[in-house]
């Protein structure tokens, strides 16, 4: 327990008594500070409730000790530090000293980050969506000292409002019901553990092919907004694994439908209010269909895959706009997300002075005394910036409107101004915002969401030529292997201020695994490719199920909770299994080591009844499925390192969209030994009559190798 902090000799004391309990509480001048255990932690989001009159515990031996000495419940809650409504429940319930009363008499309180602990958020997300058919943050539950749940939910009101319980009404009833029926609670508890525990086992009837596959689009076609892109009503989430699923069945079958749902949904998406005009950067969510009002926190694993399927809408489409939109949120991030130290923050807080959004608004007044009248005027017209306002009296700036654009992205107001007139009032409203009271940035580092930065820079440096992207993902993972790993090697899923912690998870090893393969498609440098076969080949020791097949979410080495689940729903973030399929898959084939497919193949097999139940739900998934249906493409090209030839064959095949291809290359003389070391196969593909030599190999069987440029390319087409 922190100490108490006063700052005058003169200290007023009285007691207040709730349920029998006595709190001493010490006053000055309204002052009123008040330290709990979570004083100690790293975590933004703990901190941020470390003068709660609660008395937090982190999770830890020590709080589930203390719950079984009292004999009483656990109180849960889990969030992070960027959650708005997290914040709305600390200000209306952990900040009330009557609430702290009856809690810190009847419970043990414990307080997690889910960014730190996601295996913990994981397991009670599970048991939170079951008992009451949704999910969310802040999540809230109550169970036995031995952590088995009996009562789950999200956000409670402090009092009864807009239909949800208040919190004080549970508290009581489930501190009551603990002392007068225990029995009944621990049965309850009982379960709803095995309950849980039966649902997590997975169903290996059926069978996965191009039948499920067309199954997902259909989904797709009949989820999909006509209007405003995107999939369903409110809240509408990016979730682009989505669109890069669509964008590879357009790419195999031809089907424009698919290409036009990602093409509209890219375009809605930039267009709306979940895109930072001024700032740059997408938005975690937005709460209405047309894309106009953000939930305005900004996630850093958002802004990586937003990144990854801009560069891959571009390599598909050729249209700029989606090349612009992938360099400003480098720029975003980049500027505002980057550590000096190495690696990237996690994430930005919605709220700014007390306010949702505040830091992101404006009135036209606001406009017009940064810009000028008639700057002004044209700023307001162009991204709906009126006095009635869009949101709650100001405005978010958006072009859902409908604003003309050029080949180039380009806005191209039919009065005539220019689109570097526009970028130069976009700039002026961003400096005169940077005057504003910024949210709240979280900077802790996440090894996972850092892996997916990688791998969006990565694939932006090969497609988009900026040698600056490259540096910075080259960076991060130098950060990530020198600061997040144990001294026995072993990966470590946070770091801040210093200190790494948490056994990495399933997410951890996958995402960054991921990042190193890009890394190797934009260099080339097959010290990558050896990093991540290393990496993955980790990944299987650690978290493979030998038994039922697939991967388990935390590591046999990690703490034990009440069951250990294997995540594959692809929502917000494609799931672990998902990308680690997409690994295995790529590592068969970039480096000739079958048993990486054979691994692939038995995960296929472990999940296919939970793919099955709801294909929409699988995406990414479903996007390594077909890459292991095929027929997928092996291209080596062979020549000297920073020849000519050799170099526009590798540019050509990085520009390229190609989501069913692998590309090596194999360059001549003691580099290209280095590769054969990875894939001894190699040594028979080599450059011919000192040429850069493209081998193209799919099913088995190899066309003959193509030294011709323009036949190269004529071939990547196709």
């Amino acid at each position: 327990m922190g100490l108490l902090l006063f700052s005058a000799p003169i200290i007023l004391t009285y007691y207040f008594s709730f349920f029998g309990i006595i709190i001493l509480k010490k006053f000055w001048g309204g002052l009123f500070l008040v330290g709990n255990r979570l004083e100690k932690e790293k975590s933004p989001y703990l901190l941020q409730h470390a003068n709660n009159p609660v008395d937090w515990y982190p999770w830890s031996g020590e709080a589930f000790d203390e719950a079984k000495r009292r004999n009483c419940p656990i109180f849960l809650s889990v969030g992070y530090s960027t959650c708005h409504w997290c914040h709305v429940m600390e200000r209306e319930s952990f900040e009330d000293e009557e609430v702290a009363a009856i809690l810190n008499h009847n419970f043990v309180s414990i307080k997690v980050d889910r960014e730190e602990r996601p295996d913990i958020d994981h397991v009670y997300m599970s048991v939170c969506q079951a008992m009451t058919g949704q999910g969310g943050w802040p999540l809230t539950i109550l169970m036995t000292p031995e952590k088995k749940p009996f009562y789950a939910g999200t956000y409670f009101p402090k009092h009864e409002r807009w239909g949800r319980t208040g919190l004080i009404d549970i508290l009581i009833l489930i501190s009551e019901k603990w002392r007068q029926d225990p029995d009944m609670l621990l049965k309850m508890a009982d379960k709803v553990s095995d309950s849980i525990f039966a649902k997590e086992t997975v169903d290996q009837v059926g069978k996965l092919d191009d039948e499920i596959l067309s199954g997902a689009f259909h989904q797709a076609r009949e989820l999909f907004d006509q209007e405003y892109g995107g999939f369903g009503t409110a809240p509408k989430f990016p979730a682009p694994h989505n669109l890069a699923f669509l964008l590879g069945y357009w790419k195999r079958r031809g089907e424009g439908e698919a290409l036009k749902m990602v093409t509209q949904t890219l375009d809605s998406m930039y267009r709306g209010g979940i895109y930072d005009h001024v700032g740059f950067g997408f938005s975690r969510y937005a709460t209405d269909k047309n894309w106009l009002t953000p939930h305005f926190e900004k996630m850093l694993y958002d802004n990586a895959l937003l990144a990854l399927i801009y560069i891959e809408g571009f390599q598909a489409t050729g249209r700029p706009l989606y090349a612009r939109v992938a360099k400003e949120i480098f720029t975003y991030v980049l500027r505002d997300m980057a550590s000096p130290a190495g690696g990237f923050y996690t994430a930005e807080d919605a709220d700014s002075e007390g306010e949702e959004g505040r830091f992101y608004v404006w009135t036209p007044a606001e406009v017009k005394n940064v810009l000028g009248d008639q700057d002004g005027e044209i700023y307001c017209r162009l991204f709906d910036i009126t006095a009635p306002g869009n949101f709650e009296g100001r405005n978010i700036p958006n072009l859902i409107a409908g604003a003309p654009f050029n080949d180039a992205g380009e806005l191209t107001p039919e009065t005539g101004e220019t689109a570097d007139h526009i970028g130069s009032l976009r700039e002026r409203l961003f400096q005169a915002r940077k005057k504003r009271v910024p949210p709240y940035k979280d900077d802790k580092v996440l090894t996972a969401w850092n892996g997916l930065m990688v791998a969006a820079l990565a694939k932006g440096a090969a497609v988009l030529g900026e040698d600056v992207y490259q540096q910075e993902a080259e960076r991060a993972v130098e950060f990530i292997f020198q600061k997040m790993r144990r001294t026995d090697g072993r990966l470590l899923a946070r770091y801040r201020d210093g200190e790494s912690a948490y056994p990495a998870y399933l997410d951890d090893y996958a995402f960054l695994s991921w990042g190193l393969l890009e890394l190797y498609g934009a260099t080339f440098d097959v010290a990558y490719l050896e990093r991540a076969r290393e990496l993955t080949r980790e990944m299987i020791d650690l978290f493979w199920d030998e038994e039922g097949g697939g991967f388990f979410f935390y590591g046999r080495d990690a703490e034990k909770l009440i069951f250990r689940p294997k995540e594959i729903y692809d929502g917000a973030l494609p799931s672990g299994n998902s990308v680690a399929l997409q690994n295995l898959l790529r590592l068969a084939l970039l480096t000739g080591d079958q048993s990486f497919a054979d691994l692939a193949e038995r995960q296929v097999k472990t999940f296919t009844g939970n793919i099955l139940e709801h294909p929409w739900g699988g995406t990414h998934f479903l996007a390594g499925v077909e890459l292991m249906l095929g027929p997928a493409r092996r291209i080596v090209v062979a020549g000297e390192a920073g020849k000519a030839d050799t170099m526009a064959m590798l540019k050509a095949v990085q520009q390229t969209y190609l989501p069913h291809a692998v590309v090596i290359f194999n360059p001549a003389g003691e580099a290209g030994r280095q590769v054969e070391r990875v894939d001894p196969s190699l040594s028979d593909q080599l450059g011919v009559d000192g040429r850069a030599t493209a081998y193209i190999c799919q099913d088995f069987a190899c066309r003959e190798p193509v030294t011709d440029y323009q036949q190269f390319v004529k071939i990547l087409q196709q």
